[in-house]
């Protein structure tokens, strides 16, 4: 017995957005972030570092180390992708502008699995919409098509992918690869060879980024999702269905097996504490970082409980729904659980796009005035710091500025005032679009979402990089450090984080050694202990201490440097 469908879709409002206004909302969230910024403390550094010791050859390809240190978290293509810009690239581009390149491929990987997989669960005929008396419902594939919109304004409207969507660290390969194995699972009734192969791709991709354990809980639950899919057209039917689960079956062997060879076994489990700070800390985690998408995801499910609960399997229900649960097991089991959550946004993004076919007209409106208070507020907040920053007035907010970032000196970028400018005027025609009568499109409600976090990004990433760059990342503390230093280039190093170890060997240009009990280089920089005193390891009677320098906006961030008698 089939279940109600919740779906009521008309043929006008399964119309698709623009392409081209898409591609270019698309790319104006996607591409800053990526330039005319340092790297960041301390995964986005770290990961530099790492990169750049394999361009070096004092690391191995199969092994990579900074400063003879492994990564916490066993990775190797991530880093592989960033060397391989470095080496290939033009020597007058900097490095760490290279080694964002393929990570920007990488976050549009991300958000092109989130449409097509989106796309094809669409097409699915149990997510179709209920057909009408006297006809009028919205076609399969422009229906489709406006869920696929939906969804990927829902990603991109999501608080949490802004910065790590924007990093370059093994997390953000993670996210593409899985976006690609999101799409190959979705379109196996559709396209069985490529998306086969797609699965291959994207399994292999992410069992070499560091999460072999995920890759293989997607895969599995995918295919028996595929496996026990009944309710296909007839022209959907697969014919090799049990070749195409073989198939998947043979890749997670292939996977499994590669990732003991390389040894990336290694999936951090940390079961949560049954404490008030640990549950108030996810729940915190896990309302911000998916926003706006999991209410919406919720509110699939609930409205479209009765075909996820039913005995036949609805696959453009389980499918998210199982990608979601296994992000979710992970979050609340892993050391990063932020990183962890980040590879569900895909999916969450099209549990939330299904949501869209069944909100009330109130719902639809009490999304898009949240939404503008909110969006409008943050923009406005964004625009009178940066005035106050470039002209001390308003005063309060200037003297804020001062007092977290002691030091900085602000100074006026005509290109990126011209940036902030235009993407603000779009965000007001946007509102006045979405007041007018354009009440059809199905996507409407997550057009303000989608485009509020791209507004405020973009404001981010331009009228406050200055201040971000001094703020975020080591280069202050790095100058500081080598005004400190005579002209030499070998360094030992004691107890330095990743991030900061790869700051001074990329940005300070030095030769680091792991401090050794012979003599070897004149100067050492240590990490203090936790009272900033001098660690119990350094021998006072062979290093004189010279300085105690702080990070200016972090007082947490500190060196010891030492000089060896």
């Amino acid at each position: 017995m089939n279940q109600p469908n919740p779906a009521i879709v008309a043929q006008a409002a399964a119309r698709r957005l623009p392409r081209g206004a898409l591609l270019l909302f698309c790319l104006a969230y996607l591409l800053p972030g990526f330039f005319a910024r340092d790297a960041w403390k301390s995964a986005d550094v770290a990961a530099l570092g790492f990169m750049s010791e394999l361009v070096q050859g004092t690391a191995q390809w199969l092994h990579p180390t900074l400063v003879g240190l492994a990564p916490e978290n066993p990775s190797l293509l991530p880093y592989w992708l960033g060397a391989w810009a470095m080496q290939w690239g033009p020597a007058w581009i900097p490095a760490d502008l290279l080694v964002r390149l393929p990570f920007a491929l990488m976050l549009a990987l991300g958000m092109a699995g989130a449409w097509y997989g989106t796309y094809y669960l669409a097409r699915s005929p149990r997510a179709q919409p209920v057909a009408f008396a006297f006809g009028g419902e919205a076609l399969p594939k422009d229906y489709a098509r406006a869920m696929a919109d939906g969804a990927l304004l829902a990603l991109i409207a999501c608080l949490g992918l802004a910065q790590l969507g924007h990093e370059t660290t093994p997390a953000l390969a993670q996210l593409g690869f899985s976006g690609l194995l999101f799409f190959a699972l979705s379109s196996l009734h559709y396209r069985r060879r490529s998306a086969i192969t797609a699965a291959w791709a994207a399994v292999l991709g992410l069992s070499l980024s560091g999460a072999p354990a995920l890759a293989l809980l997607f895969l599995g639950g995918g295919a028996l999702i595929h496996g026990l899919d009944r309710n296909a057209e007839p022209d959907e039917q697969d014919p090799h269905k049990s070749q195409t689960i073989a198939w998947l079956m043979g890749c997670a062997m292939l996977s499994a097996y590669l990732s003991m060879r390389l040894d990336l076994w290694r999936w951090k489990v940390e079961m949560p504490q049954a404490s008030w700070a640990e549950f108030n800390g996810a729940m915190q985690l896990l309302t911000w970082f998916s926003w706006p998408a999991w209410p919406l995801a919720l509110w699939t499910v609930w409205r479209w409980r009765h075909q996820l609960l039913s005995r036949h399997i609805s696959r453009h229900l389980a499918l998210p729904v199982w990608f979601c649960l296994v992000t979710l097991g992970a979050t609340l089991s892993a050391g990063s659980p932020d990183r962890s959550l980040l590879l569900g946004l895909p999916a969450f993004a099209t549990l939330a796009a299904f949501a869209l076919p069944t909100l009330k007209r109130q719902v639809a409106a009490l999304i898009d005035w949240f939404t503008l208070i909110f969006f409008s507020g943050c923009g406005f907040t964004i625009w009178v710091v940066w005035i106050a920053m470039q002209t001390g007035y308003p005063s309060q907010p200037a003297a804020n500025v001062q007092r977290l970032a002691p030091g900085f000196v602000p100074h006026f970028s005509a290109l990126a005032f011209a940036f902030a400018l235009a993407a603000t005027l779009v965000w007001a025609w946007l509102v006045k679009w979405r007041v007018g009568r354009h009440r059809a499109a199905i996507w409407k409600s997550l057009v303000l979402p989608a485009g509020g976090a791209a507004l405020c990004w973009m404001l981010l990433m331009t009228l406050w990089m200055p201040l971000l760059n001094y703020t975020q990342s080591y280069n202050a503390l790095v100058q500081h450090t080598l005004e400190r230093l005579d002209p030499a280039g070998c360094v030992e190093t004691l107890g330095l984080a990743p991030g900061k170890t790869a700051a001074f060997a990329v940005y300070g240009n030095l030769q680091l050694k792991p401090m050794q009990a012979q003599a070897s280089c004149p100067w050492l920089i240590a990490e203090p202990r936790d009272d900033l005193s001098t660690p119990l390891s350094v021998d006072t009677t062979q290093w004189d201490l010279q300085a105690q320098l702080r990070h200016p906006a972090d007082g947490n961030e500190t060196v010891l440097i030492f000089r060896r008698r």
